[in-house]
Order: C-alpha cells, then sequence, then structure tokens
C-alpha cells in the first residue's frame, strides 16, 4: 500500500507540473501571438495612413515633397506607371530594378490599393508594404520592417525561461502540496473496515467490493479452518498413522500415531519422509507410489508388523504428492497364524481317533479278531468315536465363540451353577480320589448360561485331570470373582502364557492319558472375552494352579 501510495503522488505531481507547464507554454505562445498580430495591425493601419498624406502631397507637390520627407521608421518609393522607380527615401532609383511585378504595385494599378507582406531570408525580419496609385497612373509605395514572430520569440528568451523557471518551481511546490493532500486520505483508509472510511465518493464502489471480498475471504477461511479442524480431528483419532507427502517426499502433514510409530519430532514437518523411514523397502514403495500410482510394503515397528499402503495423488493430471497410511497388522497376521496352526490341529485331532476306529473296524472286518477279544475292540471304537464326537462339539463351540453371535442372556446364579458343575463331575472325581468342594457367598451374573457352565465345568475338569491322587478342588465363588484352585502337578513359566491357546497341551503324553480334547482352556477364555471378564492364573510346578475369573460390576 505505501508503494502504491508512492506512485501515486509521483504521478500526480508529474502529471500536475506537466500540465501546468504545458498551460504555461500554451499562455505564452498565445498572448504573443495575438500581441504579435495586434501590434502589426497597428502597424499596417499606420503605414496606410501616412501613405495617404504622403499620396496628398506628391500629387500637389510631386517630388519636392517627397525630399522634404523625413522618414526614420519608413521608406517611402515613387513608382511610375510603367514600374521605373522615380524616387525612393533610401537607395538612389536609378539603381533601383524595375517595380512592375511586385505584387502590392499590381493590385495598386488594377485597383488603384495594393498590401503584401515579404520575409526577409533569415526570417527574422519582415517588410509590410502598402501602395497606392496617383491621379497620373504613378503608384506610391510605403514600407516598415518589423522582427517575424520567431525573432520576436528569440529576443525574449531570457525573459520566457525566467517566468517558466519561476512557474515551474512554484507549479512543482503547489504540486507537491495538491499530491500530498490528494493522496492522504488513502494512506488513512482503514481496509480492515472498508465501509467505516470517510473518503472520496469515487472510492465508494472500489471500498465497497474490497468489503464484499473481506467477507467472502473470511467465509473462506473459517470454513478452510472448520476443515482443517475436522481434518485434524479425524487424523489424530485414527488408529492408523497417516503421512501427507509432496512431490519431493517431503513431509506436509503427519498424525501422532504416525508420529509414535515412525518416532518422529514435531519439527519433521516440511522434511523429508525418507529420513524417518530409512529402509530401502520404504524408498521403492514411495518411489511406486509416486510414478505408477501406488506402493506397498511391510516392516516391522515396536515389536508389531505393520502394513503400509502408499498412494499417488493428482491434480489436473500433475503429481502433487503421496498418502501414506500403515495398518497394524499383528492381530490379522497372529489370526492367521491360529488359523493355519488350528486346521492343522484339526487335522491331526480328527486323524488320531478316526485312524483308531478305522484300524479296530479292519481287524473286526477282516476275522481277525477273536471273539473273545470283540468286546474290547468295540470298547475301543465306541472309546475313539466319543472323542471324536467330543472334540467336534468344542470345535463348533469354539466357532460360535469367534463368531460373536448374541445367545439369549438371563441372570445365572453362580453358586448354584457351581454346585450343578461339582454334581457333574462327583463320579470323575471320586474315581480319581480328588475332593471336590464348594465355597463362597456367591453371587449372580447376567449372562448365557450354557457358556458359564462351559467356563466352570472346563476349569474344574482340567483341575481334576492334571491333580494328584488324594488331592482337591475347591470353587470359591465371591465378590463377582469365580476361582478354581487345585493341588495338581502346576504349570511351568514358560507355558503358562500359551495353556488358553487352542489344542496347546503342556503334556502331550498326560492329555492322552486323560482323554481331552485340548480345547478346554480356548473355550473358557473365549467365553470369558464374550462375558467381558478376565481371567488370572497363578501356577507353579509341584504346588497346583490356581484360575481367577472375573466378571465386571
Amino acid at each position: 500500500m505505501l508503494s502504491l501510495c508512492f506512485s501515486m503522488t509521483s504521478k500526480i505531481f508529474r502529471s500536475t507540473v506537466f500540465v501546468a507547464v504545458l498551460v504555461l507554454l500554451c499562455s505564452l505562445g498565445i498572448v504573443m501571438g495575438v500581441l504579435y498580430d495586434h501590434f502589426t495591425g497597428v502597424q499596417v493601419e499606420q503605414l496606410k495612413d501616412e501613405l495617404s498624406l504622403a499620396a496628398s502631397g506628391t500629387q500637389k507637390y510631386g517630388s519636392t515633397f517627397l525630399e522634404n520627407v523625413e522618414a526614420d521608421r519608413f521608406r517611402i518609393t515613387w513608382i511610375g506607371p510603367d514600374g521605373t522607380v522615380l524616387f525612393d527615401t533610401q537607395v538612389d532609383p536609378a539603381a533601383m530594378e524595375n517595380h512592375a511585378d511586385r505584387e502590392e504595385i499590381r493590385q495598386a494599378l488594377q485597383t488603384g490599393t495594393g498590401s503584401a507582406v515579404r520575409a526577409s531570408a533569415t526570417l527574422t525580419e519582415q517588410t509590410f508594404y502598402e501602395a497606392r496609385r496617383l491621379e497620373d497612373g504613378s503608384v506610391l509605395r510605403i514600407s516598415a520592417s518589423q522582427e517575424s514572430a520567431w525573432a520576436l520569440m528569440l529576443g525574449m528568451l531570457w525573459p520566457i525561461v525566467l517566468i517558466a523557471a519561476v512557474a515551474i518551481l512554484l507549479s512543482a511546490f503547489l504540486a507537491r502540496k495538491m499530491a500530498k493532500r490528494i493522496v492522504e486520505p488513502l494512506n488513512s483508509l482503514d481496509l480492515e473496515h472498508p465501509l467505516k472510511n470517510k473518503t472520496y465518493e469515487e472510492l465508494a464502489p472500489l471500498l465497497q467490493r474490497i468489503h464484499r471480498q473481506h467477507n467472502q475471504i473470511a467465509a473462506q477461511m473459517e470454513e478452510l479452518r472448520r476443515r482443517t479442524d475436522e481434518f485434524d480431528q479425524i487424523t489424530e483419532n485414527m488408529q492408523e498413522g497417516l503421512v501427507l507427502l509432496s512431490s519431493e517426499a517431503k513431509v506436509l502433514a503427519i498424525n501422532s500415531t504416525a508420529k509414535r510409530l515412525f518416532d518422529a519430532p514435531d519439527s519433521c514437518l516440511g522434511k523429508s519422509f525418507l529420513m524417518l523411514e530409512r529402509s530401502s523397502d520404504m524408498r521403492a514403495a514411495v518411489n511406486d507410489a509416486l510414478d505408477k500410482g501406488r506402493g506397498i510394503t511391510r516392516a516391522n515397528k515396536n515389536g508389531r508388523d505393520y502394513q503400509f499402503n502408499l498412494s499417488r495423488i493428482q491434480s489436473d493430471g500433475a503429481v502433487i504428492g503421496a498418502v501414506v497410511l500403515a495398518f497394524d497388522i499383528t492381530e490379522r497376521l497372529n489370526a492367521e497364524q491360529l488359523r493355519r496352526e488350528f486346521s492343522a490341529n484339526v487335522s491331526h485331532e480328527l486323524k488320531t481317533p478316526l485312524q483308531g476306529i478305522i484300524g479296530s473296524a479292519e481287524l473286526l472286518e477282516s476275522g481277525m479278531v477273536k471273539k473273545a477279544d470283540q468286546p474290547r475292540f468295540v470298547g475301543h471304537i465306541r472309546k475313539e468315536a466319543s472323542r471324536l464326537v467330543d472334540l467336534i462339539e468344542d470345535i463348533i463351540r469354539l466357532s460360535q465363540l469367534d463368531e460373536g453371535v448374541a445367545l439369549p442372556a438371563e441372570q445365572v446364579d453362580m453358586l448354584a451353577l457351581a454346585e450343578e458343575v461339582k454334581e457333574l463331575l462327583a463320579p470323575g472325581a471320586e474315581q480319581r480320589d480328588i475332593k471336590l468342594c464348594v465355597a463362597g457367598d456367591g453371587f449372580t451374573v447376567k449372562g448365557v448360561r450354557g457358556m458359564l457352565q462351559e467356563i466352570l465345568y472346563n476349569l474344574c475338569d482340567n483341575a481334576i485331570k492334571y491333580n494328584l491322587p488324594g488331592g482337591s478342588v475347591e470353587i470359591y465363588v465371591q465378590a463377582r470373582k469365580l476361582t478354581v484352585s487345585d493341588t495338581g502337578i502346576g504349570i511351568p513359566p514358560e507355558h503358562q502364557e500359551r495353556i488358553f491357546e487352542r489344542f496347546y497341551r503342556v503334556d502331550k503324553s498326560h492329555s492322552k492319558a486323560s482323554g481331552g480334547t485340548g480345547l478346554g482352556l480356548s473355550i473358557v477364555k473365549h467365553a470369558a472375552a464374550y462375558h467381558k471378564a478376565a481371567i488370572e492364573l497363578d501356577s507353579a510346578p509341584g504346588r497346583g494352579t490356581t484360575v481367577t475369573v472375573i466378571f465386571p460390576q
């Protein structure tokens, strides 16, 4: 704004001075022209008057009159009818040429009077001629010389220069003051509040337009701020890492998840993304995204697996950058690994009883089994078939739990449920010489009765199977905690984190002997998760195991 006003002040100043000088020069030219014409006219009239007097005297007294005339300011010439010069006040007539061809002489001979103006060779002087025909046919001519307008101007050069200099200085002074006065309201304009200015009416349309533009810009800025806030809120609450890159792979924006993932400082904006992630795979993925439109890579960060999807961003056909999305795929990879292990374990667990069934059936079919041994083989087939059914039922229950299907819920008395489970397992416990008891004040849980029973049944069943002869199992139901403690063989520390995995067994030989499917504790884990309950494990080899299921309030 300052440079604009300075330029405007200079333009007003120069324009004013130029106009003043131009007006001055034009005025001088017009005044000098008018005055020159005026004085020329006066001189011509004077010549005519002088000629009239000279003509009267010449007609009366002849050359005697002319010889006595004192003519310092003008020249009198007397020409005969044939153009011969009879008399001249300045030059010897005999030395003068014939004047019959002179314009003023021709006019006088034809009409009685004649006039002419002739300039000198240097154009600095011009001569005015007036002629009159006398009664005897001769012509009397009078002439006077004066400076031309150009010579008069040259003669007045210094006064004109002086006047012009004074006029220019005065114009410059006044123009500067005028320019400042004109520009001062412009310098004091409040462009933040255009309509509150009191200035020239001619500026009103401009100020109104600025006001409208201010409103438009304010609305656009507010919309941009709102969208920026929305973008920040969305990206900051994303679980995925997000990085926006320029076409030179510099960081334009990064959310907090990505900062933690790449251990990036707040000052990373504007710096190369490849300085944050220096791996060759990421460099190749960035180049693929910018060149081909898409890049993908995986990496392990802080003990977790991440997949990075990179996509190119274009505008009007030009590449303006790329977006990097980081997905935590640890759970997915673990789930895939568990599915693979589960499939392999299921195949193995199903294959084992089936092989036993098929082997016994083939022996019976071939007649190789003695009649006395047939009941034993049939019993083996029934036992393996029962084991196979139990395994399939457990797999079905786990599948239902994995799918998270909503099941009817009810208020379940956990102490009463513990007593029911105790009654179910009592025969097996007595057979193994295991004491089974239930204690506590009890509590109620709103949940799926069948799942809650599965939790109790599998925990107690495991406590019985892996106990020692003469040992005990206690079910304690108190303060929203369900605790199953045994005096069994215990679990080594290195196995405690994995015992809730499907088909995981600490002692495979003992598990085979006990006839378990290897899915009991996995069912406990999923059923507890369904009810949003937490599981705590306390165990050590040789001193038994305690499993506590804590239900939320």
